[in-house]
């Protein structure tokens, strides 16, 4: 149902005081980091959905979450958050029941300090259902608060601690609904950009339809295979075609080669990223904010999200942008940019709590 990873090495010492969880909740996956019942950092992600069924033998309610709603029920798993937040109240009670269950099958405890990242959009009742969620949930006793997702997520790409908080940088967030770009001054966050035209739902939605044009018109997948694709194969450093095969109706099977429908559709959001970046929140920050933002040019870029984790893609960032700008200009990322908002939230979290 999830896949989770422990950190033998990291622990929480103040076992007196509320324990710390950094929470992402994502329009795809939700990542959950927090210290388990021995003290031992814990991570936990899971894609951002659910399914109920009624139990046959007593009637009530199931709940299911995650890979294991999205394999068992298929044809009726939800994902609440497809645009990144929860947009009425039917989408907040169903966030609401995942993440309960999510936290309630994890045993977090009820008497702790949760941040949580939240996108950088200008979506007021978005972000108020979003805070219900975290608030009427089982888990916050002792505080919830919310940072933005692009500064949760470059912490990690900073050091150990919290240095991007005494920092002046700019961060990148790559996601799935939004391109967000801000500049940090310190913690405040300056020029927030947000487009909805470069996304990697939109790179999905390229590559189902690519595909379809390599294969001459046999082959048609669904937007959940064009990002197993994608988050399986996609490489700027090093791609190899792959082969695939379905089921044929009326019996049989196909095998076929995806040779260019995964990185043309990623060359082209690349492209497009870029020239936002560069000649809309780049512009737009050098005129409001001239002196950060020759600093945070003369550090490097932190990109953030789960685009960013496509190998070789901060590099190829870094070289187009530098090209874009004339100038030389240098671009990072957490080693798991994907985890990074919820472990910097944790690490928020963890600082509160002293």
């Amino acid at each position: 149902m999830v896949e989770d990873g422990t950190d033998k090495d990291a622990s929480f010492d103040d076992e007196n005081g509320p324990t710390p969880v950094g929470v992402k909740l994502g329009s795809t996956r939700t990542v959950l980091q927090f210290y388990d019942d021995d003290n031992e950092l814990k991570t936990v992600r899971t894609l951002t959905c659910l399914a109920t069924y009624e139990d046959p033998i007593t009637g009530d309610e199931r709940v299911l979450y995650g890979e294991q709603a999205a394999q068992e029920y298929p044809d009726r798993v939800e994902y609440m958050l497809r645009s990144g937040l929860p947009e009425d109240d039917e989408g907040a009670a169903l966030a609401q029941k995942f993440f309960t269950e999510l936290v309630n099958t994890n045993g977090l405890d009820a008497d702790s300090a949760v941040v949580y990242a939240i996108p950088t959009i200008d979506n007021e009742p978005g972000l108020k259902n979003l805070n219900s969620v975290i608030e009427e949930s089982p888990v916050g006793g002792a505080l919830v608060r919310s940072f933005p997702e692009s500064l949760c997520g470059a912490i990690p790409a900073f050091g150990d601690e919290l240095e991007a908080i005494d920092s002046v940088f700019v961060a990148v967030n790559m996601g799935s609904t939004n391109l967000e770009a801000s500049a940090y001054r310190h913690g405040e966050q300056l020029s927030p950009f947000v487009s909805g035209a470069v996304t990697g739902n939109e790179v999905d939605r390229r590559i189902a339809n690519a595909v379809e044009e390599e294969t001459q018109g046999r082959v048609n997948v669904d937007l959940t295979t064009a990002r197993e694709y994608k988050e399986e194969h996609a490489d700027f450093d090093d791609f190899e075609a792959f082969t695939d095969v379905i089921q044929q109706p009326g019996g049989g099977s196909h095998e076929f080669t995806i040779e260019r429908s995964v990185m043309e559709p990623l060359d082209d959001y690349l492209d497009d990223a870029v020239d936002e970046v560069a000649n809309n929140f780049l512009a737009e920050l050098a005129n409001d904010h001239m002196k950060p933002y020759q600093l945070a040019l003369s550090k490097p870029i932190v990109l953030t999200g789960g685009m960013a984790c496509i190998p070789g893609i901060v590099e190829e960032f870094e070289t187009r942008l530098s090209e874009e700008l004339n100038r030389d200009v240098e671009a990072t990322s957490a080693d798991r940019p994907d985890l990074a908002p919820a472990e910097g939230a944790r690490r928020i979290a963890e600082r509160l709590t002293k």
